[in-house]
């Protein structure tokens, strides 16, 4: 059996979907999953051993490109796909599998999508309050699945696969000493400044990690490389020999690999934290406004700290630097407490 599905366009959402492409999996043994979705997906769907393909989509997010949608569809048709699952609700989302003429087009009803999709099914979104349930049921039939409680449980959650050998090379990309263990910082968030963790308290973090004979390095996109230099500029100088800069450094698949080495990682709500937790690293995950009731991390080993309730539209913060102030009130301190939950904490751990 073969199967196209449509792939989201964000991190965290890529990082969830495994989890429909190991249950598809888990129902048709065999079963061949291409996904299409755009080329920086790649290195996380390589790592994603439920894929057969990754398929690249060229187009942007407000792109209709109705022509080249329907190019992409008819080169489509002769792979003998029996399904495809659509995972993004926009109407352009769902133009790619109708041109390719896939008997069964399965997604949620989203943005005007009759005669698009023919196994339409409408959400309830306190039947299925995470997204990562919502993203499992589309490999059930709609009769079979009403709310969350009727999804098999547990969820089969993402795993991403890295090689030993993969960790090894990227460190050594990067000249990174293996004298002391690695912590992750992932200080960035791609919605403002409300959803970050201020840049003063990743330092006072990491000056007392630093001090206890860790590591610590910051990943992030070039957007974020100004908040790790202000993180490494209030470090000692003693200590700033120890905290490493790779924001807008590394590839994905650099940084999926770096983050796989590091003993522990400390995050905003972003994909890079999805990532983590899909690396089953352990990991203290720290939310402001948005809200882990959606899509928290999908882990073992993974704590969360927020301090307020509900969702919050935010994207930036009432203090001067854009900062919220649940995010502020989370003190070092507390995040220390939450590590030492998850990994040895002494000098020279």
């Amino acid at each position: 059996m073969k199967i196209l599905v449509i792939g989201p366009s964000w991190v965290g959402d890529m990082m969830m979907s495994q989890s429909l492409y190991r249950t598809l999996l888990s129902l048709h043994p065999g079963a061949e999953i291409d996904v299409m979705a755009p080329d920086w997906c790649r290195p996380l769907l390589s790592r994603m051993p439920e894929v057969n393909r990754a398929l690249s989509m060229p187009l942007g997010h407000g792109a209709l490109a109705l022509a080249e949608r329907r190019r992409l569809g008819l080169g489509l048709k002769t792979q003998g796909y029996r399904q495809a699952i659509v995972l993004p609700n926009s109407f352009k989302s769902a133009l790619v599998p109708f041109f390719a003429g896939i008997a069964r087009r399965t997604g949620w009803r989203g943005e005007m999508r009759y005669g698009l999709l023919n196994d339409l099914r409408v959400l309830d979104k306190t039947a299925f309050p995470l997204m990562v349930q919502r993203y499992v049921a589309l490999a059930y039939d709609k009769a079979d699945i009403q709310s969350a409680g009727d999804l098999p449980q547990p969820l089969l959650w993402p795993r991403l696969d890295v090689r030993q050998d993969e960790i090894q090379a990227a460190r050594k990309t990067f000249s990174l000493s293996a004298e002391r263990p690695a912590i992750g910082f992932c200080p960035g968030a791609e919605f403002g400044p409300a959803k970050r963790w201020p840049h003063y308290h990743y330092a006072a973090l990491a000056q007392t990690l630093i001090a206890r004979g860790y590591h610590i390095i910051l990943f992030g996109s070039a957007k974020d490389r100004a908040m790790g230099d202000e993180i490494s500029a209030m470090l000692p100088a003693t200590a700033r020999e120890y905290c490493r800069n790779l924001a807008g450094q590394t590839a994905l698949g650099q940084a999926v690999a770096l983050l796989a080495g590091c003993q522990a990682v400390v995050s905003n709500d972003s994909g890079l934290m999805h990532i983590a937790a899909a690396l089953e690293r352990p990991l203290v995950a720290l939310y402001g406004p948005s809200s882990p009731d959606f899509t928290p991390p999908l882990a073992q080993h993974a704590k969360v700290i927020r301090l307020i309730s509900g969702y919050q539209r935010i994207r930036k913060g009432d203090d001067e630097q854009g900062y919220h102030q649940s995010l502020i009130d989370i003190h070092p301190d507390r995040v220390i407490a939450e590590l030492e939950t998850l990994l040895p904490m002494g000098k020279g751990s």
